[in-house]
């Protein structure tokens, strides 16, 4: 009897499963709204950033109140929306929690469907009980660590596509063009994360913010020390009435000797990981190829 229950419980849960992972791919029937679809190119006083979320349901707002108030105990919500900005994720830090936690869940069912798989076979019950809390935690803290890694691959690459930015601003500028001009040119000939991020500041320009307020936005949302400086010097050139085309210039050389600066700390990094096969498998070899004939040779009495 508790064989066929154990059995029902991790079928029910795997048919559980797929169902859900199902119906996440299903596409919504129902067409967003017109204030939904115009909302991001409107802008009026009461809400001059376009930042307000349109009311849910009233349902869904009272599970989603109850929800924040849980996850924003947890605490470091200025540090992870630091990150979940550097990674590009259309996600605020309650969110991010959220889905932590349901990679979470999903680790203690997974757990759970080993535990019950060992029991079944005879295992050690002590070492099943053991799998949920601790796929669990894997599982939050995976999910922590995908976002780590996004955000700093992403600002990897915007540091390396900064310099190419830059000098090709300076030029337009150098040519006759207005900054904001310039910055229109680079979002529709560019591409990359950066110029993704330079087309939001112009279409935000175009919506009713001023460009140094849509410069300084994208000096925050990406927090990447090089293009902070290059901005502020940016946006103070354009209050005081400085050159820009100079200043671009002198900020993409500065970009340039801090990319080779960079390269050169992690060539010197990657050197002692370079060493590693050398001295572990390629010198181990090369001694063996050189010693074991001349054993053979000693053993069989040869010579």
């Amino acid at each position: 009897m508790i064989t066929q229950a154990a059995l029902a419980i991790v079928l029910g849960g795997a048919f559980a499963a797929g169902v859900l992972l199902a119906a996440q791919r299903v596409p919504r029937w129902a067409a967003p709204s017109l204030a939904r679809r115009i909302a991001p190119y409107v802008r009026d006083v009461a809400d001059p950033l376009g930042l307000t979320p349109l009311a849910p349901p009233v349902g869904l707002g009272v599970w989603r109140v109850r929800r924040d108030r849980l996850i924003a105990g947890l605490g470091g919500a200025e540090a992870l929306n630091r990150r979940l900005r550097q990674a590009g994720w259309a996600q605020d830090a309650v969110a991010f929690r959220a889905r932590q936690l349901a990679w979470a869940v999903a680790g203690v069912a997974v757990g759970g469907a080993l535990a019950v798989a060992a029991v079944l076979s005879a295992g050690n019950p002590a070492a099943a009980a053991l799998a949920p809390p601790i796929l669990g935690c894997a599982g939050a803290v995976l999910c922590d660590v995908h976002l780590t890694g996004a955000a700093r691959r992403r600002v990897a690459r915007v540091e390396e596509q900064l310099p190419t930015v830059l000098e090709f601003l300076a030029l337009c500028l150098a040519a006759g063009e207005s900054l904001l001009d310039a910055l229109r040119r680079i979002g529709e000939v560019g591409s990359g994360d950066l110029t993704a991020e330079i087309r939001r500041a112009v279409l935000a320009t175009g919506t009713g913010s001023s460009l140094t307020d849509a410069l300084g936005e994208l000096s925050q949302t990406l927090d990447v020390p090089a293009l902070s400086r290059a901005l502020d010097q940016l946006i103070a050139a354009l209050d005081r009435g400085a050159p820009l085309a100079q200043v671009l210039q002198a900020q993409a050389s500065d970009a340039r000797e801090d990319a080779k600066r960079t390269l050169i700390e992690q060539a010197g990094r990657k050197e002692i990981a370079m060493l590693l096969p050398l001295v572990f498998l390629i010198l181990p070899l090369s001694v063996l190829f050189a010693v074991f004939p001349g054993i053979v040779m000693l053993r069989l009495g040869i010579g």
